[in-house]
């Protein structure tokens, strides 16, 4: 993986994919990143790299009721980081975090 990646911020790592922390802190408890150790662009470069994310994925949301799964393919879909990257956030009844395509957005963009 190209770039430093400070090492407090690792959650789990295989042989082909590594999950971190966000550096923000991430949206919501529990929130990591799933990305491939070598470089792919989005979801559509490589689908053999995009499925073994995807399995390394599937290994961390195993032990969760409901997870949001994000990513983002091209500028038009809000892609910032050219390089793939599933964001893997842990969700809960009433957790009151709203999605921009939700009901639960639209509420608190109202209520605000």
């Amino acid at each position: 993986m190209a770039g430093p990646v400070d090492e407090a911020a690792f959650f789990s790592e295989w042989p082909d994919a590594l999950a971190v922390r966000p550096r923000s802190g991430g949206v919501h408890p529990g929130h990591v990143l799933v990305l491939p150790r070598i470089h792919v662009e989005d979801a559509g470069t490589d689908r053999e790299v995009t499925a073994g994310v995807m399995r390394r994925v599937a290994d961390l949301t195993a032990g969760h009721s409901a997870v949001n799964l994000i990513t983002s393919k091209g500028e038009a879909a809000t892609q910032s980081v050219f390089h793939l990257h599933i964001h893997v956030v842990p969700r809960r009844e009433g957790d009151r975090l709203p999605l921009p395509w939700t009901p639960q957005h639209t509420a608190r963009a109202t209520a605000a």
